[in-house]
């Protein structure tokens, strides 16, 4: 469990945390689902990168060879992070999104008239947009497992249904970005090899609050992104080496044909993957028992590396903690009838992501109002769709809910706050009576 002496050694290395607005008002963070802030060390690791010398890769200078170095050593860091394989088998990019839609175009040259793809209607739209279009170039059907009756989770008899011997990709998501739902990936699994399916999963939202699982999922492919996590904006593909072997990607000509460079369009962020390995050595620290390391020094000592049990360990304490955040705050929505919580109502197979709107005589309300309001006070709790397309649809008539994410650094001090000031809001705004 995160401890009380912890969260406040945790928080003491994110500078975003104490900047105060013109109102002398702290920040409060219920964005996370849609980015973290950044630690000390993360920031300290990207500019001395830049720092010592900035160089590309295939150089016999030190400033080149430092820069493989890093290369080398966040490929590391990234497949024992999203659980198990190789170095070889991660490709960095600009961010998962365009990923999705590189491999996507890759993969869909192998694909046929009358094959068809699985998509799953939880999913945020970078794992849905990136393989319909490419089905649709391609002449493919594209299938949508739907949502269940209660719109918590997918509906995975019609998922049997929907996969089938034509079938030749289903893409699904660990994690709902929008509601937190954990899905069953492993049944998922078994359903997309019986018919020799490949598997993507888009462990974007999951990474960040369980322990990816590549290699116990059965995936072919599995996406997350650094800047999710306290990292920079770094997205990564973790892929079977024997699938990118043996597909050809989009590349320029004289580009290496080693995977998986040969899968990285230009030049990288090499500053983001120096940064990124920080944070895994950040990430690393937090399951220590015997006390807290200066995460100001983390960042530089190899001895933090993410290993396999530290990050049992560290998702260990994340996950139990979270979960009491879920539970405080299924507790504060139950306490308020005029708000419509989305997904499910109880603190087991979720992230602590919460969707809802502001109900008044039956009736949605313009949740737009309501975040305005808030960021009066610097909170950022966000409104919209967040790409979460189909799902959103489905929850509410209008199309939108209101987001409520946290971190391993959120407090339950913040917690209370934003709901003292929810209360506020709809007797002012909405002229809604306090129950």
């Amino acid at each position: 469990m995160i401890t009380q002496q912890l969260l406040m050694d945790i928080r003491k290395q994110f500078p975003a945390l104490m900047q105060t607005d013109d109102a002398g008002n702290v920040p409060i963070y219920f964005d996370g689902p849609g980015g973290s802030q950044v630690p000390h060390c993360v920031m300290q690791a990207m500019v001395a990168y830049l720092c010592l010398g900035n160089s590309n890769m295939g150089g016999y200078n030190q400033a080149s060879v430092r820069t493989m170095a890093v290369n080398d050593l966040a490929r590391q860091q990234a497949r024992v992070w999203l659980g198990g394989g190789t170095k070889a088998q991660i490709v960095f990019g600009q961010n998962a999104t365009s990923l999705m839609f590189m491999i996507s175009r890759v993969i869909a040259r192998t694909w046929q008239a009358g094959d068809n793809i699985v998509l799953s209607s939880l999913d945020h739209y970078s794992h849905v947009s990136s393989w319909q279009q490419a089905a649709d170039d391609a002449g493919v059907e594209v299938r949508m497992i739907p949502l269940n009756d209660t719109l918590n989770d997918l509906d995975y008899q019609a998922a049997e249904e929907l996969i089938d011997g034509r079938t030749r990709l289903v893409a699904i998501t660990a994690a709902s970005n929008l509601i937190g739902t954990m899905t069953d990936i492993a049944r998922i699994s078994q359903m997309a090899k019986a018919v020799g399916a490949l598997l993507s999963i888009d462990a974007v939202h999951a990474a960040v609050h369980i322990a990816s699982e590549f290699e116990a999922w059965g995936a072919d492919l599995l996406f997350a992104s650094a800047y999710k996590i306290g990292g920079p904006h770094l997205g990564m593909m973790f892929a079977k080496h024997a699938l990118l072997t043996q597909l050809r990607p989009y590349k320029v000509e004289p580009a290496t044909n080693v995977v998986p460079m040969s899968y990285e369009q230009g030049t990288q962020s090499f500053e983001s993957q120096a940064g990124f390995v920080a944070m895994m050595r950040y990430w690393s620290a937090l399951g220590l028992d015997d006390g807290l390391p200066s995460f100001d020094e983390v960042g530089t000592q190899s001895q933090y590396d993410l290993t396999t049990t530290s990050r049992q360990k560290t998702y260990h304490k994340v996950m139990a903690y979270e979960q009491t955040q879920s539970q405080y705050l299924l507790e504060k929505f139950k306490q308020r009838p005029f708000l419509q919580l989305y997904g499910k109502q109880s603190a087991s197979n979720r992230t602590p992501t919460f969707a809802f709107n502001v109900i008044k005589a039956g009736v949605i309300q313009d949740g737009a109002k309501l975040s305005q309001w808030l960021a009066g006070y610097n909170i950022a709790l966000g409104f919209g769709n967040f790409y979460a397309k189909n799902l959103s649809e489905r929850l509410a008539d209008t199309g939108t809910v209101l987001r409520l994410g946290c971190l391993h650094y959120t407090t339950f001090a913040e917690i209370d706050r934003l709901f003292e000031l929810i209360d506020q809001a709809v007797c002012e705004m909405y002229q809604i009576t306090l129950p």
